[in-house]
């Protein structure tokens, strides 16, 4: 199998104005709302909405943390290379809030579980969603599905979402890729 384009640049927009609008819908003006999005691939999608509800739907006083969740894993020492972890940017308590995670890829369900747990450390949400861009909806491990979905993928374990974001890679594209094999 080869590279396969899941999502353009222009269904990616589209999808983001989707999302947007459906956060709008649920959070009315975001006063008792906040977002949270999952370092490090996390932080491209919630920025990106973060700056989409403020400029084009004019939400005022949008609260986003960046949370970095790589002590919380559960296989941060069962890897072969240590984890490199990134800074948490939160600097307002959740208690009582409404929390919307925001992560780019739902696979096993492991990284919002351990986002979870981190997020205990800010107070306690009155409520906790998720939102990803890309739902591997048959890999769960755990018994975790998202409120809001950019797109639902049919992937089968030896195959990789890849997302690739303007911020990083110079396009806005998502490809399914086979998994490479450790002969190759």
């Amino acid at each position: 199998m080869s590279r396969k384009i899941l999502l353009t640049s222009k269904e990616i927009e589209i999808i983001l104005h989707r999302l947007a609008c459906q956060l709008i819908e649920n959070h009315n003006d975001f006063s008792n709302t906040v977002l949270i999005g999952l370092q490090p691939r996390g932080t491209y999608l919630a920025n990106r909405l973060a700056k989409l509800l403020r400029d084009e739907y004019q939400i005022k006083g949008l609260q986003l943390g960046l949370l970095d969740i790589t002590f919380y894993r559960d296989d941060f020492r069962r890897r072969d290379e240590p984890l490199e972890a990134t800074s948490t940017q939160i600097d307002f308590l959740i208690e009582g809030k409404k929390v919307v995670i925001i992560d780019d890829v739902l696979f096993s369900g492991r990284s919002v579980r351990s986002a979870l747990t981190a997020l205990q450390s800010y107070g306690r949400p009155d409520k906790v969603e998720l939102l990803v861009l890309i739902d591997r909806r048959f890999s769960r491990h755990l018994p975790i599905q998202p409120n809001y979905r950019g797109r639902q993928v049919d992937a089968i374990n030896e195959e990789k979402v890849v997302v690739n974001w303007q911020e990083t890679h110079k396009e806005d594209t998502i490809y399914l890729e086979p998994k490479l094999s450790k002969l190759d």
